[in-house]
Order: structure tokens, then C-alpha cells, then sequence
């Protein structure tokens, strides 16, 4: 072979990596950094949906910016904490409640106060090939 094929072979696949871990790096922008994922299922009789449970963490003085799924989350308050949205109290979020965000409707935007992390279990039915987050700019 040639060395300037050798070259472009050599760039093409430089080119080829550059572009894998910056699609890596990037996709953790798209989600919550204190989600962690369980399992993730197709969606019987809906081929372009997805279930995807996780929990998440938040400790006091970490939150989650405004954002919307492209599905619905159903999430399960695992260890209640109080949360506050900028410019209002603080609200408390016990322990057993729940909560179900609609498709493309804004949530989120709360920081956690006081001395508990917040413990969440959730349920995502999201359509596939969309990042789980949507976030306001």
C-alpha cells in the first residue's frame, strides 16, 4: 500500500474515533448525571417506544434543570427531601409519593434544600432514537 493511502486510511480512522468518543462524552448532556440506569425494554406492540426504569439521587444543593421526556415518566419518591423551585418556598416531597409528567409538558427546575438527598425511582415509556432529556436553554 501506498503511503498516502496508508495516510488517509490512518486520518479516516483518527477521524472515526474523534467522532465515537465525542458522541460518548456528549450523551451524558443529554441525562441526568444522577440517574442511573436498571433496565431498559422495548415496548410490546409500540416498535418505536421504550421502558426504561432507573433511580436517581440527589444530595442537598443538587437538582435537575427544567426539562421534558418525549414519553411519560411515572416516578416513585424512594426518600423524601425538600425541593425548591427558584423565586418560591420550599416544598417537601415525602417519602411514598408519586409522580407522573406527561408527554412534552416542562418539569423539573428544583434544587434540593435542607439536610436529606431525594431518592427517586422512575419509570420512563419514551420514544426510542430521542435523548431521555429535553432540557430549556
Amino acid at each position: 500500500m501506498k503511503k498516502g493511502a496508508v495516510l488517509r486510511v490512518f486520518g479516516g480512522l483518527v477521524l472515526f474515533s474523534v467522532g465515537v468518543v465525542t458522541g460518548l462524552v456528549a450523551q451524558p448532556n443529554s441525562d441526568s448525571p444522577q440517574r442511573v440506569e436498571k433496565q431498559r425494554a422495548d415496548l410490546s406492540g409500540a416498535p418505536d417506544m421504550e421502558v426504561i426504569a432507573s433511580v436517581a439521587e440527589y444530595q442537598p444543593g443538587e437538582g435537575i434543570d427544567q426539562h421534558i421526556h418525549h414519553g411519560i415518566e411515572a416516578a416513585y419518591v424512594v426518600q423524601g427531601a425538600s425541593v425548591q423551585v427558584p423565586d418560591q418556598e420550599p416544598t417537601a416531597l415525602p417519602a411514598g409519593a408519586t409522580i407522573l409528567n406527561l408527554r412534552d409538558v416542562w418539569h423539573g427546575g428544583f434544587t434540593v434544600v435542607g439536610d436529606s438527598p431525594l431518592q427517586l425511582f422512575t419509570v420512563h415509556v419514551v420514544d426510542k432514537r430521542k435523548p431521555l432529556y429535553d432540557y430549556t436553554k
